[in-house]
């Protein structure tokens, strides 16, 4: 480019000169082809015969990409799609390294139980307001949010799968369900108001939004800039969307309102893209506030694992004691966040895969109980194993699997989680670890007694006919419980897989360098 009175200008180091090879268009292919199909949907909506049709094979197709997408990033490294080709801060990049790429390709799994599910659990009613397109935008934005490299965009993917996951919530326009609604998008909006506020400061004091960018300028502005009041601003904007300790009330207050579909696929991914926001930015762009933090962090995961177990114990509702169970599976998320270490973050993050999966597996579970028993209260239950010796089996092994019982996924990131602990000598959050498995296990346990083994109350209860659950719930349904037990069997790969996504935060060093090929060659 020709500049008058200055001579050609080389802008080369701002392009990427190099053409996109054909496997890096994974890193978006996944939210274009959701939005895209969330969008056909949308038009077809009145087709309520069509839309599972549809949508099923759309999940399928997308769990199919994302987990290309994960194989690449394994074989090549962490992969950057840069929009017009211009490096920030002119261009915003999508970047996808081992941490976000596991999520997406978990989540997406979720995602596909979730719309073999819903084929039975929601009526035409619900396709027609709209279930499965709400779905695959809402999957747009989780998605979008654990590949995007910019902290705007995460913003407004975070607005994406709100918006979304507000219509899936108040699907049928119940008054429960409005009630339930509002409090869930008035408290989200809150602590989306101060990801905004959060997001303008940043802007204001580095000069950019790219997370690259602002890893490599954190260290210069570190001492001169007030980056503690910013990372304590996102970290009480993050911890309200993990619903942790202690502003987590809006979560058992809207959970057990929508279909079961709904309620299992929000359990198993909403509050873990909050999770991963925090590993994202306390964890990668600003370790040492972080570290300034641990303590409180710490304190927080503490009460909020152990005050979410308790919160289930008190319920007889099943539905209402899954939502503390969600939330006092955050707390061993954050404990890992606030040991920063290797083992620790490792632990958080194979934890964070393993909750996702066994909470919308539970969700789908409940569910199908309370079709063979009629009831979701637990003092109006039982007799489930006498009616389906199968489906109690299933749902037993949730149990152990939330609870952190081996041999499945949930005992290993618990034994990371406890061991990293120990390791620094903080013995007073690993005893909550160790303390919340044994109550969770007495909650389960209890759930189980009184709803599946304990007797129905009456011979007639017991003898009536009922329904069978619907072939897809069960397809889902086992196929979760194969994915939580495979992980539980054979945990090395996973447990490797999150060590190097830890690594990655500590050392972003390959985020950069993929972000900014430029200094690779410098």
């Amino acid at each position: 480019m020709a500049v008058e009175g200055a001579g050609l200008q080389d802008f080369s180091a701002v392009y990427v000169l190099q053409p996109v090879a054909a496997a890096d268009w994974l890193v978006v292919a996944p939210v274009v082809w959701c939005i895209l199909m969330g969008a056909v949907l949308l038009m077809l909506r009145k087709r309520t015969d069509l839309q599972p049709l549809i949508a099923i094979p759309a999940l399928v197709v997308l769990a199919l990409m994302t987990l290309g997408l994960l194989a690449h990033v394994l074989t090549s490294g962490t992969v950057t799609m840069t929009m017009g080709r211009w490096l920030p801060p002119f261009g915003i990049s999508f970047t996808a390294d081992l941490l976000g790429a596991f999520f997406a390709a978990t989540s997406s799994l979720v995602a596909l139980a979730t719309g073999i599910y819903g084929r039975s659990d929601v009526d035409d009613s619900g396709r027609r307001y709209g279930f499965y397109p709400f779905l695959m935008l809402m999957m747009a934005g989780i998605i979008g949010a654990f590949l995007t490299g910019d902290i705007f965009n995460l913003y407004v993917w975070f607005e994406v799968l709100l918006i979304s996951s507000f219509g899936l919530l108040v699907l049928g326009s119940e008054r429960l369900q409005l009630d339930g609604g509002i409090k869930y998008a008035f408290l989200n909006l809150i602590a989306t108001t101060l990801f905004l506020v959060a997001t303008g400061y940043l802007y204001g004091l580095f000069g950019t939004l790219n997370m690259a960018d602002i890893a490599v300028k954190a260290s210069e502005l570190r001492g001169t800039a007030p980056l503690m009041t910013l990372v304590a601003l996102y970290l009480l904007a993050f911890a309200m969307k993990a619903a942790a300790f202690p502003v987590n009330f809006w979560l058992p207050a809207s959970y057990h309102t929508p279909r079961l579909a709904v309620g299992g696929i929000f359990a198993g991914l909403l509050t873990k893209v909050g999770v991963y926001a925090l590993l994202r930015i306390l964890g990668m762009l600003f370790p040492v506030e972080r570290e300034e933090l641990s303590f409180i962090i710490a304190v927080a995961a503490a009460l909020t694992m152990v005050l979410g177990v308790l919160g289930a114990m008190a319920q007889n509702d099943m539905r209402r004691a899954m939502g503390y169970l969600v939330i006092s599976g955050i707390g061993m998320m954050m404990a890992g966040l606030a040991l920063g270490s290797p083992a620790g973050l490792s632990g958080a993050i194979f934890y964070a895969a393993h909750s996702m999966v066994v909470m919308t597996a539970l969700y789908f579970a409940v569910g199908i109980g309370a079709q063979l028993g009629g009831d979701f209260r637990l003092t109006a239950s039982g007799g489930l194993y006498a009616r389906s010796a199968a489906i109690s089996a299933l749902t037993l092994m949730l149990f152990f699997s939330v609870a952190g019982l081996p041999p499945f996924s949930g005992f290993w990131p618990k034994v990371m989680l406890v061991k990293a602990s120990l390791d620094i000598g903080a013995w007073w959050l690993a005893a909550a670890m160790l303390l919340t498995g044994f109550l969770t296990t007495i909650t389960v346990a209890r759930i189980w007694v009184l709803a599946y083994w304990r007797p129905a109350k009456s011979e007639a209860e017991e003898t009536a006919i009922v329904a069978p659950p619907a072939v897809g719930a069960v397809v889902a349904l086992v196929g979760l419980v194969a994915l939580t037990t495979a992980a539980g069997v054979w945990p090395e790969p996973l447990v490797v897989l999150a060590q190097d996504a830890a690594r990655g935060l500590i050392d972003p060093s390959s985020y950069i360098l993929s972000v900014f090929p430029g200094e690779a060659a410098q």
